[in-house]
């Protein structure tokens, strides 16, 4: 007996960003697969589909937003619930991942946490992850399979060059480690300057830094600030104050990740920033809204990565422009 197997993609959201999630599948041209996702008295998660998922192409979709240890692990329950359904492959989309920012070991007896949580997703039988700009490039060879790094770029800068792109700009990094991003920044906006801050940091003192000074020329120019998250706001306002010090004529703040830990919405609302620009990777509350924050919307871009990797395209060719 022969018989030729239909591929099947199925979109699957946890409870984290599910405005988000719909988004992605809406421009996949599909729905969300209906569940039954709650907690039990003692904060217990449990998760059933609601429709067969099996021989499926699945990808399960969790933003790692606060608090992040529940939503994790409701993405893992997730693809386990899938594993023993019978899917045939599983791709976690997480458009932040958690734990990103402990990479590597600063100090003696520390974890790498971001390693630890790779490493449940490979155990829960997850076959392929996908992320949007992850914290450090390094975490994809954290996850034994393959893996597939997302860049809001091409959604920001395509913003930015439309309602900044007659102003004299400069391209800025919050500090010396980020200034590869700066220069694909840098190419996508005719090769605006390149800058960044230079800036110290107790290891042992987490979302405090201190920006000493600006590398760079950016006096009479509009400095666009850019950094792969914001959480609670203190580095990237410090480092556009020493930018508006240093000569600038205005400040654009760019980031993927809207964290927005307090207070990062009162520092950013109350800072010498022109604009804050952010994509929606997180949710973002009403409450963590403000008069210059303006949100991208990263699903046209998550939904065409699912579509490369369900029709196995290339998702590669996304970005080689920036190459």
């Amino acid at each position: 007996m022969k018989r030729t197997t239909e591929k099947n993609l199925m979109v699957f959201s946890g409870r984290a960003n599910t405005e988000l999630a719909k988004a992605v599948a809406e421009g996949l041209g599909t729905q969300l697969v209906p569940m039954q996702a709650y907690d039990f008295a003692n904060s217990e998660t449990y998760v059933r589909y609601d429709e067969s998922v099996r021989g499926c192409d699945a990808f399960v979709i969790q933003s790692h937003t606060a608090p992040v240890n529940q939503w994790i692990m409701e993405q893992l329950i997730m693809v386990d619930a899938l594993k023993r359904a019978s899917a045939k492959r599983i791709t976690v989309v997480a458009p932040f991942y958690g734990y990103a920012r402990q990479d590597k070991k600063s100090r003696g007896r520390e974890p790498i946490s971001a390693r630890l949580v790779a490493d449940m997703f490979k155990t829960a039988c997850a076959n392929r992850l996908m992320a949007v700009d992850l914290h450090t490039d390094q975490i994809q060879g954290f996850f034994d399979g393959p893996v597939d790094h997302l860049q809001a770029l091409p959604v920001i800068t395509d913003y930015v060059a439309k309602k900044y792109g007659d102003e004299n700009l400069a391209v800025v990094s919050p500090d010396a480690g980020r200034i590869k991003v700066a220069e694909a920044w840098s190419k996508r906006l005719n090769g605006a300057p390149l800058a960044f801050i230079h800036k110290t940091r107790d290891v042992t003192r987490p979302n405090q830094s201190v920006a000493n000074r600006v590398v760079g020329s950016v006096e009479g120019r509009t400095c666009l600030l850019v950094d792969d998250m914001i959480d609670s706001g203190g580095t990237i306002c410090h480092a556009a104050d020493a930018l508006m010090n240093a000569g600038a004529v205005s400040v654009v703040i760019a980031s993927t990740h809207a964290i927005f830990s307090d207070p990062a919405v009162e520092r950013l609302a109350n800072s010498v920033a022109r604009e804050v620009i952010v994509t929606d990777t997180l949710p973002i509350t009403d409450e963590k809204k403000f008069d210059k924050l303006t949100v991208l919307s990263i699903a046209p871009l998550l939904s065409q990565a699912i579509r490369e990797v369900f029709e196995d395209g290339s998702v590669t060719s996304m970005f080689d422009e920036m190459e």
